[in-house]
């Protein structure tokens, strides 16, 4: 069978692999954000979306994906994100899918502060963190990317509404992208080391093969309900010693590199996680690495 698949935000810097990771996969793309943008020239559809803000938003989007007969949703834009887990049984009584996480998972990974205390509860290494101003680095609990990070911010009386304070980390930085089955196992576990980063954004990076952080990503996956792409950060220390930041509940911009040194998650996603057949897991290629440059598309 083929699928109609809309992907969201097609208007990131970062979004092309997942519109072509769906054509090389010989599904139909749609393409969506709340303006024109490339993926109105390069998917085989485009939807123009309502603002998150809109009051009348999921009428309006149920209606959309109703209209343009889409059966598969990818959600990627954070915001979102828990709204569509809580609809993923309405939509899927219209014979749509909706490839999220529960919603118990996703409120786990979307406040820093639940993020946290997962972790401690399931003994993750994790950096000491508070809602007290106890630490020098300040960041949003409802945060993503490096929006809103201070670092020794110098009013110590500064409002800590919304806000966590964390121990800093110092060493490499990882993301380790994963895939869990409909059965919440995690099938793939692909650590890769962050060379630069763009506006929270992975453009280079290199597939590493670190048993150790695969072992605790086991532990992670294990203690919650994660179905399809996630991604997980940590840091590892000179010392080697790891510490886990945050988890990403959703398909990620890097993640283009994840796909590259294993399979098409998009195939992943189709057989396995709508129509329940079984996984065979191919190597990873470890040592790959990705560089990024941005392209243009001119119409007149």
């Amino acid at each position: 069978m083929n699928y109609k698949i809309l992907l969201e935000a097609s208007g990131s810097l970062t979004s092309s692999y997942l519109i072509k990771a769906v054509k090389e996969a010989k599904q139909l793309v749609v393409a969506s954000d709340i303006a024109e943008c490339a993926g109105f020239h390069t998917a085989d559809d485009f939807i123009l979306m309502p603002k998150c803000t809109d009051s009348n938003l999921w009428k309006k989007m149920e209606s959309l994906i109703v209209k343009k007969k889409i059966n598969v949703v990818i959600p990627s834009f954070d915001e979102t994100l828990l709204d569509w887990a809580e609809r993923k049984d309405y939509f899927a009584k219209k014979n749509i899918h909706i490839i999220i996480s529960d919603a118990e998972s996703l409120k786990i990974c979307q406040d820093k502060w639940n993020t946290y205390n997962f972790f401690k509860n399931n003994g993750i290494p994790t950096p000491a963190t508070s809602l007290k101003y106890e630490y020098p680095l300040l960041k949003p609990r409802l945060g993503r990317g490096g929006k809103g990070i201070l670092i020794n911010h110098p009013d110590k009386k500064i409002s800590m509404n919304g806000i966590i304070s964390q121990e800093l980390l110092t060493g490499e930085e990882y993301t380790i992208d994963v895939f869990c089955d409909f059965n919440h196992l995690p099938v793939y576990i692909i650590p890769r080391k962050r060379l630069q980063v763009k506006d929270g954004k992975s453009t280079n990076g290199i597939t590493v093969n670190e048993p150790e952080i695969s072992k605790w990503v086991k532990k992670i996956c294990k203690a919650a309900n994660f179905i399809g792409p996630i991604n997980i950060q940590c840091f590892v220390n000179k010392s080697g010693e790891i510490k886990f930041t945050e988890i990403n509940p959703r398909v990620a911009g890097g993640m283009a590199l994840g796909f590259t040194a294993s399979e098409n998650w998009i195939n992943l996603i189709v057989k396995n996680t709508i129509e329940k057949k079984a996984i065979k897991v191919k190597p990873v290629k470890f040592g790959l690495k990705m560089f990024r440059s941005y392209d243009e598309i001119f119409v007149s």
